[in-house]
């Protein structure tokens, strides 16, 4: 598989946006998007649907932030394993947008009526009782399909954000744990090969709810297989989905090798609730 802009330089660029211009995304660069999203190399099967829609220059939808008229949802079902794949699939496509020079933002927490109004994609209106406090997410697995994240997508307005936000998006909301920090096992640190610690650092630069940073990395098959999973027994304190927050770290790291001239495999499976990432050279 290859993909099509510079990795490393992409995810150092990326930072997550909230003022945008409240104009369109010009139609060539949208043409590109939704081509890359109908042919993305993902390196699993999945049932991820893409659902490209328009918002009301309002705050309703997204909360404290005024939508952009280009807006993109992540669908998927609500078992741990398709939330987590949900996160990888719409990194890579948030990143592609990223290297067409737009912004974007995860959102959870997203009104759920508003989406459906927007974006009708529910099975019954009776899932609008699901939502907690309104908000898109439901409280545990649920039936059929869910937006289980959304984004805007458009022209990063700097000039709309108080000098507070301003510093907030440009220097805490990319702050990062080290590498070392991250290991399920510390020791395995003086064990890592060069192309395994490029590959973490890109994966810990990884988007997640908060900056929560709430992946840990291990190792099996002699360094060969990285894994990326949440600790066991992990709650975020008010996100209801972080599986989709693992799946963004693992795409970072196949990202990684892929970077580094490896083909890796990449295999997801599901432990208490916890999707597990492996992801193998050989």
């Amino acid at each position: 598989m290859s993909i099509t802009f510079s990795i490393k330089s992409t995810i150092d660029a990326r930072r997550s946006a909230r003022s945008y211009q409240m104009k369109p995304v010009d139609q060539d660069v949208m043409d590109a998007i939704k081509n890359f999203a109908r042919a993305m190399p993902i390196p699993f099967d999945h049932h991820i649907a893409i659902r490209f829609f328009h918002a009301d220059p309002t705050k309703v939808l997204y909360p404290f932030m005024k939508s952009p008229p280009d807006n993109i949802a992540f669908v998927a079902e609500t078992d741990s394993i398709s939330i987590s794949k949900a996160g990888f699939v719409g990194e890579l496509l948030i990143l592609y947008a990223q290297s067409k020079n737009l912004s974007t933002c995860w959102y959870g927490h997203y009104k759920l009526a508003e989406l459906e109004r927007l974006m009708p994609h529910l099975q019954t209106p009776d899932q609008l009782k699901e939502a907690n406090k309104g908000f898109g997410y439901s409280r545990g697995e649920t039936t059929g399909v869910r937006a289980i994240c959304i984004t805007p997508l458009g022209y990063y307005e700097d000039s709309g954000l108080r000098l507070m936000d301003r510093i907030t998006e440009k220097t805490i909301s990319h702050k990062r744990k080290e590498i070392i920090e991250l290991l399920e096992n510390q020791d395995d640190f003086c064990h890592l090969s060069d192309d395994i610690l490029y590959t973490l650092d890109l994966g810990r630069k990884a988007p997640s709810a908060g900056n929560s940073q709430m992946w840990r990395f291990g190792f099996e098959d002699s360094f060969n297989t990285i894994t990326v999973a949440m600790p066991p027994g992990y709650q975020h304190f008010k996100w209801e989905h972080p599986n989709v927050d693992i799946g963004i770290c693992a795409c970072h790291i196949w990202l990684g090798l892929l970077d580094r001239g490896w083909q890796p495999t990449v295999k997801v499976s599901e432990d208490a609730g916890r999707a597990i990432w492996k992801i193998s050279i050989e």
